[in-house]
């Protein structure tokens, strides 16, 4: 069993004073690319783009940068940064961008991947199929899936990780995911998904995998008051999170929004996924998804939808008005046939678009570069070769997520954003030939692990090894989480 999560947060803290006055330089990066928006049109705000340095969307050859206690001071030519530092790391033979933001998850499914029964079926069957396997999660399942997941993520170039825990039997709780954050150290927002409306009462989930309302609403409180740090470079916030509209209330959405609202934290759920979910809302509240987020006031700046593959244009100019952002999942949408989202369509008109994973019994992965890769090829697949470049969705992974989050301290490689950053070797066959255009080559090429992650100016992965928890320990515990499932089912 983990440690309390308060002697977590002791632990946390205490290890953010020992890293005080830690310099940081990266030098002779092959490439190093800031992914700062050129202008205004990016959907940030403009004290957000006026903060991007000399170096707005500038790639850079023999590339660097300089940190101090995980913050960018410098960034630029090798040559123009200070010539030492605590830790120097040569990024020779490398491509530097940004770490990526995973925007959507729900880590505890990486226990449940390629279930038989789940492996051919769409949303609502697999949901089905699953659930009866998921009533038997209990806090181990939690901390050690999750430790997994921001390891795979970490391993893919990913620094901030949003998660969806909706589920809570057996005594496991959100503080699980927290602990687990701070010891493979990712960046977090967990989110307190919730589920109400049980089969009785016509909606999907079992009745005991649902929470009394009440219940749910005292525990957004406690996590909201225990983990959600609003300071400029958090480790850890909280969101809240019902998990869709065919497992709550609408009561509870809107006074999920209402707390939310007085706490001043992110808003979180599933919408408009596939063609099931279109039908239910319609039969079930007689609206689309569009007319339903507005009558339970869930749009704004401090809200983000997973999904929302079948909204319609009215929808999309709805969400771009309000300043709703989505976490666009491609890989997951093409594993349960929900769909192809029209994210060209979404980000011309002006909408927050980030990417997330999904969970990893839909995805089955956790790599947040194929994840980008994916959402270019989408698009060219449902439109033309110029519908997305690499460029674009490298953004969408990074900057993009970021604005979804409604973060302005991550996402970019500038002066005073946080030393979140993610380095590919070149080198290797992956990438022979591709010296023509190495930053496209991370998506047309890939998808490649990571050489270096480093997340609050902290090596997380270095010379692609995980360092921050050993790999095969880790490995045998979440081996022993799977078969501990496998016995029950």
């Amino acid at each position: 069993m983990p440690p309390d999560p308060m002697i977590r947060r002791h632990i946390y803290d205490r290890n953010i004073s020992i890293m005080a006055d830690k310099t940081l330089l990266l030098k002779n990066a092959d490439l190093l690319c800031t992914m700062g928006p050129r202008d205004a049109s990016s959907g940030l705000s403009a004290a957000h783009v006026g903060r991007l340095g000399d170096h707005c969307g500038a790639e850079i050859k023999n590339g660097g940068l300089f940190a101090r206690n995980g913050i960018i001071e410098a960034v630029g030519d090798t040559d123009s940064l200070p010539a030492d530092a605590d830790t120097v790391i040569d990024m020779t033979g490398h491509v530097v961008i940004p770490g990526m933001v995973n925007t959507h998850h729900h880590m505890f499914q990486n226990l449940t991947r390629a279930v038989p029964a789940a492996q051919n079926a769409p949303l609502f069957g697999w949901l089905q199929t699953l659930y009866p396997i998921w009533c038997n999660l209990g806090p181990d399942h939690i901390y050690w899936s999750n430790a997994l997941a921001m390891a795979e993520l970490a391993l893919s170039g990913c620094t901030t990780s949003s998660d969806h825990l909706y589920l809570y039997p057996n005594g496991a709780r959100l503080d699980d995911s927290f602990a687990a954050a701070a010891d493979i150290g990712m960046r977090f927002h967990g989110t307190r998904g919730s589920m109400s409306i049980g089969e009785s009462k016509g909606g999907l989930p079992p009745d005991r995998l649902t929470e009394a309302e009440p219940t749910i609403l005292a525990d957004c409180q406690r996590l909201i008051e225990t983990h959600h740090n609003a300071d400029r470079y958090a480790m850890h916030r909280v969101a809240l999170a019902p998990c869709s509209p065919f497992s709550v209330s609408m009561d509870l959405m809107r006074e999920t929004a209402h707390m939310a609202r007085a706490y001043q934290v992110g808003m979180h759920t599933h919408l408009a996924e596939n063609s099931e979910d279109i039908d239910y809302s319609l039969a079930s509240f007689g609206m689309r998804p569009g007319e339903y987020i507005e009558a339970v006031e869930w749009i704004g700046n401090d809200v983000w939808h997973a999904h929302c593959v079948q909204l319609d244009p009215q929808e999309i100019n709805l969400f771009a008005r309000t300043g709703t952002g989505i976490a666009h999942c491609p890989c997951s949408n093409m594993r349960l046939s929900s769909g192809i989202a029209p994210v060209r369509e979404m980000i011309d008109a002006g909408v927050k678009v980030g990417l997330g994973v999904d969970g990893s019994a839909s995805n089955d992965s956790g790599h947040m570069l194929n994840e980008a890769r994916q959402a270019m090829l989408l698009q060219r697949v449902m439109k033309t070769g110029d519908a997305m470049t690499a460029r674009e969705s490298l953004a969408l992974a990074t900057r993009g997520g970021a604005a979804v989050l409604n973060r302005d301290d991550i996402g970019v490689l500038a002066p005073g954003y946080a030393a979140d950053i993610a380095a590919f070797d070149c080198r290797g066959i992956d990438f022979a030939g591709a010296e023509w255009d190495l930053l496209a080559g991370l998506l047309f090429c890939g998808p490649i692990k990571t050489s270096y992650t480093i997340i609050n100016g902290k090596i997380i992965v270095d010379q692609g090894q995980l360092v921050s928890m050993d790999m095969q320990h880790l490995l045998s515990k979440h081996r022993a989480m799977t078969a501990d499932l496998m016995g029950k089912a």
